[in-house]
């Protein structure tokens, strides 16, 4: 299933005077926010007038927003953009896109559960798969991830042993 709208981040607070607000990102990097051109916050769409990447977030000019005291009020409000604004790189998904995909053993087809969250480390990405009979985190590499079908609703892992954590 295709999602029209992916929740991307927080405003966390506001810089300088000018009304620019520091996004927190979620679920997505500071540069694909900026490359939207639209945010979209509690529902109604926002144009980005300026934006740049400062240590992780995204220093925001939004139109409408002039002041610091405009740009207070957006403070602890999320952000969202739309997915068909978001140019991704061929097998690149948000997080939200695969939180809920059933995770399968790439062998066997067997389920082994749902995934249910994106870790984000330095080296690489973990999905963490739970709900079936043992928990699985699992590297978010080729040598793992055979395959991505979001619109089948799917992951399939190469199993190897020691991935789960209850493993005998």
């Amino acid at each position: 299933m295709e999602l029209e709208f992916i929740a991307a981040g927080k405003i966390v607070n506001t810089h300088g005077i000018r009304g620019e607000v520091k996004i927190l990102p979620q679920g997505a990097q500071a540069e694909q926010l900026a490359a939207c051109g639209t945010l979209y916050i509690g529902g109604a769409p926002r144009t980005l007038s300026a934006a740049r990447v400062h240590k992780g977030c995204l220093l925001a000019k939004l139109e409408g927003v002039d002041d610091m005291d405009a740009a207070l009020a957006l403070k602890g409000r999320s952000v969202s953009i739309r997915r068909a604004d978001a140019a991704l790189p061929e097998g690149e998904y948000f997080d939200q896109e695969l939180v809920g995909l059933a995770a399968r053993d790439a062998d066997t087809g067997e389920v082994l559960g749902t995934l249910e969250e994106v870790l984000h480390y330095p080296a690489h990405d973990i999905y963490a798969v739970r709900g079936g009979r043992d928990e699985y985190l699992v590297p978010a590499v080729p040598a793992f991830i055979a395959a991505i079908d979001v619109p089948g609703g799917a992951v399939d892992v190469r199993m190897m042993e020691g991935l789960g954590t209850h493993e005998n």
